[in-house]
């Protein structure tokens, strides 16, 4: 049967299991945008209000449920709004496709109105992008970017097709036919792909040495990244810290991959780290580090990082190790495979000389936070530790916990008790505030059945707000609590500790009526100005989060409220005061 390269997209995506696309329409997507229409009851559009958006929604479904997820955008301004989002989804390896419109084909590369080079702008953060000349090409790179997008370490790609090529018809191949049909060398090549993404690229010598780098420690550690989540290795990750009896650090995009309340997890490492993740790793003699990078917020750009330990290196991308810190062993491989591998080539259990030190610095880093907490305490604004600890508290075991960019992102990665993989998402890498509201979006279209709530800023929430039209629009029923400090609290943090108190410009006490904004949309809004209201708020908010809608939550906090540690780059991290 002969299809449209619209409609061969449109099915495509259906073949590769996509049940939604979060995107806008624009003048060269719209043979796309009749043929979402026409198989509307087979893959959803959810309408976002900024393309920024659509790409984190996919980013934010992606991560919540391990699943591909999906944006598509119109050329020119369309797809270079995209460009932030697939940035984000690059820098924390999230499995992303875009879909962008261009231009015809015979227009390509003459300036021609909304034409942008969309394939070159994004080469440096897709994991490999297409440009579509050919429609009988089209099904065949679909399938390949999905390929590419999951296996691996996962990322975003990009697949650019112009206007032409959408309207050009030829036959459709399912992907049964197309992959196994004599002399498609189409097929082919997605069969090679995906056979390659399933090889084993370890050895068992590796893993013989790795066991023995394990047993011969005597004070071994765990730093574990969101790897180890992407992978599904929470439950071998566990394991080993048993065996080792070794303390578990996270990286925020490690949040998860140990339960918070596990006895062995030490919490967050490096420059907003815990006393015990920072001071036991440097008294460790291996660190074992799985699916993470030795980011510059771990190490705190310091050679000082683990300067007694061996460094045993386990990753999927062979081009991390060594990158950031010299590893004295590493393993190239799925973490989920590899930490199963090891584990057989263990005992039940290891001598080591922790001898409770792990205990004994857990107990010092909570009392020396709730006294400087107590001391920075100023009634009766309400403590955002407070705040983050009672809502955990109301919410369910089941609960998404989504974040955008600053101090809140850090009071909820130090406070919120995280229990399950897959349940905390948020911007590292990158950073990207405006990355919240979209990506809960996201995760809740992904995860229908599970509550989701969005911890936000007065200057990330600024970016993004009007996306509470597509929560309305939806009846999407999201809990989103907004931090008001009136300023760009972590920026103005900076500022006090390392430019003397010189508050350039990022005093946001201008900011418009939050509640009012979000009532405007038609989502119930409180005020919460001390713990009582808040109290009061939450209730209010959850009744209305069960009927199915959105509801909105403005806590007031001091300006000064500041994120606690805070180790300054390039010092050690076993120097802060804590």
């Amino acid at each position: 049967m002969k299809y449209s390269g619209a409609r061969i997209l449109v099915e495509a995506l259906i073949e590769e299991g996509v049940d939604t696309v979060f995107g806008i329409p624009g003048g060269y997507v719209l043979q796309i945008y009749d043929e979402l229409y026409r198989c509307r009851d087979r893959i959803r559009h959810i309408l976002v209000s900024h393309e920024q958006h659509a790409a984190h929604a996919a980013d934010g479904y992606a991560r919540s449920s391990g699943r591909v997820g999906v944006c598509i955008a119109t050329s020119g301004p369309g797809a270079t709004n995209l460009v932030t989002g697939i940035a984000a989804a690059h820098m924390d390896s999230s499995p992303l496709v875009a879909v962008t419109g261009n231009v015809p084909s015979g227009l390509l590369g003459k300036d021609s109105f909304q034409e942008t080079d969309i394939a070159g702008i994004t080469m440096p953060v897709v994991k490999h992008n297409w440009i579509v000349k050919d429609v009988r090409e089209l099904a065949e790179v679909v399938r390949e970017a999905f390929i590419v997008a999951r296996t691996g370490r996962p990322g975003p790609v990009l697949i650019d097709i112009p206007a032409d090529i959408s309207g050009a018809e030829t036959e459709w191949k399912p992907a049964a036919a197309a992959a196994w049909e004599d002399g498609d060398v189409l097929g082919s090549r997605a069969r090679r792909l995906s056979e390659r993404g399933e090889r084993i690229t370890f050895t068992g010598g590796d893993i013989e040495a790795a066991a023995e780098m394990l047993l011969s420690a005597k004070r071994p550690m765990i730093y574990a990244g969101g790897g180890v989540n992407n992978s599904g290795a929470s439950e071998e990750l566990t394991l080993l810290a048993d065996v080792l009896n070794a303390p578990v650090a996270l990286s925020l995009m490690g949040i998860g991959a140990v339960p918070r309340d596990y006895p062995l997890c030490t919490g967050l490492i490096g420059m907003h780290g815990t006393v015990a993740s920072n001071k036991l790793v440097q008294k460790a003699d291996l660190l074992a580090v799985v699916g993470a990078r030795f980011s510059d917020r771990v190490t705190s750009r310091s050679d000082h990082f683990a300067r007694h330990a061996k460094i045993l290196h386990i990753d999927i991308d062979p081009a991390e190790i060594n990158k950031n810190r010299p590893a004295d062993l590493s393993v190239i491989g799925d973490a989920k495979k590899v930490l199963a591998a090891i584990l057989k080539k263990l005992p039940r259990s290891a001598d080591n000389r922790w001898d409770g030190e792990l205990e004994r610095l857990k107990e010092r880093g909570a009392v020396s936070r709730r006294t400087k907490e107590r001391n920075q305490a100023r009634p009766p604004l309400p403590s955002p530790r407070f705040v983050v600890e009672f809502t955990a508290k109301r919410m369910s075991f089941n609960t998404l916990v989504v974040t955008d960019v600053g101090q809140h992102q850090i009071w909820v990665a130090q406070h919120y008790p995280i229990a399950r993989p897959r349940s905390f998402i948020s911007s590292g890498g990158l950073g990207a505030m405006g990355f919240g509201l979209g990506a809960a979006l996201g995760a809740k279209t992904a995860n229908p059945e599970r509550p989701v709530v969005l911890f936000t800023g007065d200057g990330s929430f600024r970016m993004n707000n009007g996306e509470l039209a597509t929560l309305s629009r939806y009846r999407v029923a999201l809990l989103i609590i907004l931090f008001n400090n009136g300023s760009l609290g972590m920026v103005r943090q900076w500022q006090q500790v390392f430019h003397g108190g010189t508050y350039s410009e990022t005093d946001l006490s201008r900011s418009p009526d939050f509640t009012a904004l979000a009532a405007a949309y038609g989502i119930p809004a409180y005020r919460a100005a001390s713990e009582a209201d808040y109290v009061s708020a939450l209730d209010a908010a959850l009744d209305e989060t069960a009927k199915g809608s959105s509801a909105f939550i403005e806590v007031f906090i001091d300006r000064d409220e500041a994120v606690l540690p805070m180790v300054p780059g390039g010092r050690p991290v076993d120097e802060q005061i804590l």
